[in-house]
This record gives C-alpha cells, structure tokens and sequence, in this order.
C-alpha cells in the first residue's frame, strides 16, 4: 500500500513537473509569435543550389577594401551589427554573413570544419559580387577561418583583424583543449535544449544578445538564440575545432607584411599573460603590428555598443599601414 501511494505521488510529481515543462515552452512560443516576424537585412545569395544570406553596408564604391567580418561559434552576422554600423558612418565597407545552417543560411550537407566553411566563403563573395581586396576580421573561433581564407587568396588579403580570436598553435596547451572538448559537450546540449524549446523564454533576456546589439541585429540576435537548427549546427562547428585548427595549421601564417591587428578582452594580466601573448603573436609576427588588450570588456561583449569602436580602431589601423586609409 505504501508502495502503490509513492508510485501514485511521484506520478503525481512528473505530470505537474510535464505540465510546468509544456507551459514554459508554450510561453516561450507565444513570446516567439508576439514579436513578429524578423525583417531580413541584406541579401539571400544562391551559391549554386542553396542560399546563404550576406549583409553589406557603407559605400560601395569607397575605393578602400572590404572588410570581411566572420563570426565566431554560434555567432552569425548579427553579431557585426554595431561594428557595421561604425564602419559605414566612417565611409568603410563591410560584409557580414550568416554560414551555412545559421542564422538566415540554408544548411550544408558538407560537415562543418575550416576548409567546407572557406569554400563557402568563396562562393558567397563570388556569387554576391564582392570583389577585393579585403580586410579580413573575425572574431573568437573564427581566427581559424581567417587563416584558411587567407591562405586561399593571399593576393587579395591585406590586413587582418583579430577580435578575442582563437590561433591554430592554442590546441597546443593542454588545457585549451581541455576547455574545447568541454565546449562541444556543452554546445551538444544547447543544441537538443534549443530544438526542444527550452530557450524560446530565455531570447528577450540577457542569455538571448550577450553582446550588447541594438535594433534589427539585436532582434536576430535573440531569435536564432533560440533556434533549434542554429544551436545544432552551431554544436557540429565547435565538435569540429581540433580538425578546423589542424587544417589552419596546415597553411601557411599570414604575410609579414600584411598590417595585423589583435584586439582582446580584458586586460594583460599576469594570470592570463600566456594566453593573451599567443592571441598578440601575429601582430608581433607583422611588420605592421597593433594590439589593444581592452579592459572590461568580456568575450562578447567586446562586439557591442560598449566597446565595438575599438575593433573599428584596429580596422582603421590596417587600412593605415595598409595604404589604404
């Protein structure tokens, strides 16, 4: 008999605890619809039966380089709103993109690693017609994606950004490989969270824009936080690190003579002076070198209203050295 009432409660307790799950997700897609449809800024691009979206602004026929803008893990072109923003009231060009499966981009068949996500690239620029020479920044992971465009079209490269951004030698520390295999476990489950609903509440919180957006990219930003599909193909990008840093590794390092820029978050600390000396080693590496080690500012939030015009520094920096300011 006691048997049977424990039973009885602690089905009790999983239907309510069901139910309590059912609501919030339904909450959450009731927010979802409340905020309405999201204006799609920029271009849907075919690369040859599948569309990738790609967002330019400034002038277009400034006579400076474009600057490539690459987002990291989970990140999509959202995440360069405020950058853009700075950049085009300077009269600069830049492009951002969302890469395949996230954000507004149709998904690939091809797996997720450095060299599938450059050949993509390379259709995208070609198909929207964005020509170089570019200034190519990235943010985060996509230090990696630099290195592998960059080897790819070192005729049209001239200058490198570097926001907070990972190096091919990292996964030579222990430790960071330590952080990557805990990062693509936790990415893993963001991924099944999200498809199950679970961050559907959570977009208009601060979980939803970490970065400090505002306007459209801010409203992207905490929509496709949300977004099953997003956060899964998000995960097969960061399982894919150690063979997207392998394969950076494998070409050659940029140009000494391309003007490099590193930008990090938080100040050089001696708690972190051996990380934030490999971040700084290819702007020591060029003969036109900047770095700018930013205090306060966090992983993300570098990119956002508070402390973007630092990244715009460090364009205009190699757009300087590089002849081209």
């Amino acid at each position: 008999m006691t048997s049977a009432r424990a039973s009885l409660k602690l089905g009790r307790i999983t239907a309510g605890l069901v139910l309590c799950l059912l609501a919030y997700v339904a909450l959450g897609g009731a927010m979802n619809a409340l905020a309405g449809p999201l204006t799609s800024r920029g271009q849907m691009i075919d690369i040859g039966g599948r569309r990738m979206r790609i967002v330019c602004q400034g002038p277009a026929t400034s006579g400076k380089p474009v600057v490539i803008l690459e987002a990291g893990a989970f990140g999509f072109a959202a995440d360069f709103g405020v950058v853009q923003d700075q950049l085009a009231a300077q009269g600069v060009r830049s492009c951002a993109y969302d890469r395949a499966g996230l954000g507004f981009s149709d998904p690939s068949p091809e797996p997720r690693d450095g060299l599938n996500i450059a050949a993509d690239l390379d259709k995208l620029l070609a198909a929207a017609k964005v020509p170089g020479p570019y200034v190519l920044a990235g943010h985060s992971m996509a230090g990696l994606r630099l290195r592998q465009f960059a080897a790819r079209h070192p005729d049209q490269v001239v200058g490198v950004v570097l926001v907070d951004a990972a190096t091919p030698e990292a996964l030579n520390d222990p430790a960071m490989r330590q952080f990557v295999a805990q990062f693509a476990d936790t990415s893993r489950l963001a991924g099944a969270a999200a498809s199950l609903g679970l961050f559907l509440p959570l977009q208009s919180s601060r979980f939803g824009d970490k970065i400090g957006l505002t306007g459209e990219a801010r409203r992207e930003k905490q929509r496709f936080f949300a977004s099953g599909r997003h956060n899964r193909v998000a995960a097969q990008e960061v399982a894919l690190w150690p063979t997207a840093s392998e394969q950076a590794a494998a070409t050659p390092p940029f140009d000494p003579a391309w003007p490099v820029a590193v930008i990090t978050a938080g100040a050089d600390t001696e708690a972190h002076h051996a990380r934030k000396a490999m971040q700084a080693a290819p702007a020591r590496a060029s003969r036109h070198g900047y770095v700018d080690h930013v205090q306060g500012a966090g992983h993300n939030t570098l990119l956002g209203v508070q402390f973007a015009d630092h990244i715009v520094k460090g364009i205009d920096f190699v757009m300087a050295a590089a002849g081209e300011g």
